[in-house]
């Protein structure tokens, strides 16, 4: 099952009008310098009428973005996002059809350098068959920053494949005048085809990113219906928003290594005019007793804000009237089993 548009999308947010400039000006002061510094990629050859369509991935370190940008690009929320780092655990799939064109997004896992876990393997696994076989990379940093996780990323990236450098967070940057220093380094460590300064919350710099993505994408039937936003069940996208919300909630008190089963997913018809019901059991696995009292918190309240929050973000995105369950369990060192690794989801 797909999640389609005829779903309530939630929205993405604006910047004020004040961020657009400075993008805009940005563009206008490195115009000199991309002219002579950047190589352009042969884009998706044009064809005279019909559709095109093709894969883009956007891949980076932990936490620089990636799905906020995914969201951004497909126009709902599809990947979680979190101030904790390694939030995505899985390749997501978003689809965005405009025109005559299907954009195929993959936001990735932030590929992992800390811990040689089974858990971060797998993370790692996905990265790497995700920009195996596809037409365009985004490779998304934080504007005026590289460091050793971001060059781990760029080692893993074809050099046969058109790769944008997309400086996200252009918003948090003070000193404007460094990036252009920034550009010039960058581009000896790739051969970007294009550098894309944006903020992933600026509408006018995802519409900027979309037509950039456009011309890279090969003229060929659609692999989707026009109105699909994923190819993730609906019982996925409740396993992540149970995820995002419990990493939300308790800030950097709980490990990374906490994970979300779902136990039940049941759908009901609704009677009449009435929307159809769907019936969640959810189980929070973790690894110490510690945690399991952290995530339930004083009296359950904390269990309960999760519960709350993931069924009223659940019933927007999927258009139903939502009742969940949620349970806490202690498995000890699951994110080292690599059994229990690939039992709970992962590649």
């Amino acid at each position: 099952m797909t999640v389609s548009k005829n779903n309530k999308a939630l929205p993405i947010d604006a910047v004020p009008e004040g961020e657009v400039q400075t993008a805009d000006a940005l563009d206008s002061m490195l115009e000199g310098l991309l002219k002579t510094t950047l190589r352009t990629a042969a884009p998706g050859t044009q064809g005279l009428e019909g559709q095109r369509c093709g894969l883009v991935a956007i891949v980076g370190k932990p936490n620089v973005g990636k799905s906020t940008l995914m969201n951004a690009l497909v126009g709902q929320k599809i990947s979680i996002t979190s101030r904790k780092a390694q939030t995505t655990r899985h390749r997501i799939t978003g689809i965005h059809t405009r025109g005559a064109t299907q954009f195929v997004f993959v936001d990735t896992p932030g590929f992992q350098t800390r811990h040689n876990n089974a858990l971060n393997r797998s993370l790692n696994k996905t990265v790497v068959g995700a920009v195996g076989d596809v037409d365009l990379i985004l490779f998304v940093v934080e504007a005026g920053m590289f460091n050793q996780a971001d060059a781990k990323v760029l080692a893993l990236l074809s050099k046969q494949v058109p790769t944008l450098l997309v400086a996200n967070k252009l918003d948090q940057v003070n000193r404007r005048a460094d990036i252009a220093p920034w550009l010039q380094e960058m581009q000896q460590r790739h051969a970007f085809a294009e550098f894309v300064p944006m903020s992933a919350k600026n509408a006018k710099d995802i519409e900027r990113m979309l037509g950039i993505c456009e011309k890279y994408l090969p003229e060929q039937a659609w692999w989707y219906a026009d109105d699909e936003l994923t190819d993730r069940s609906e019982k996925f996208l409740a396993s992540e928003t149970v995820r995002e919300k419990l990493f939300r909630l308790t800030g950097d008190e709980l490990p990374y290594t906490s994970t979300v089963v779902i136990d039940k997913f049941e759908e009901e018809a609704g009677r009449g005019k009435q929307k159809r019901l769907l019936r969640i059991a959810a189980t929070i696995v973790v690894e110490r007793d510690g945690h399991k009292a952290m995530v339930i918190g004083d009296k359950g309240e904390r269990i309960k804000r999760i519960g709350m929050e993931t069924r009223v973000e659940l019933e927007k995105l999927l258009d139903a009237k939502v009742f969940i369950e949620m349970w806490v369990k202690v498995r000890s060192g699951w994110a080292d089993d690599e059994a229990r690794v690939r039992s709970f989801g992962y590649e």
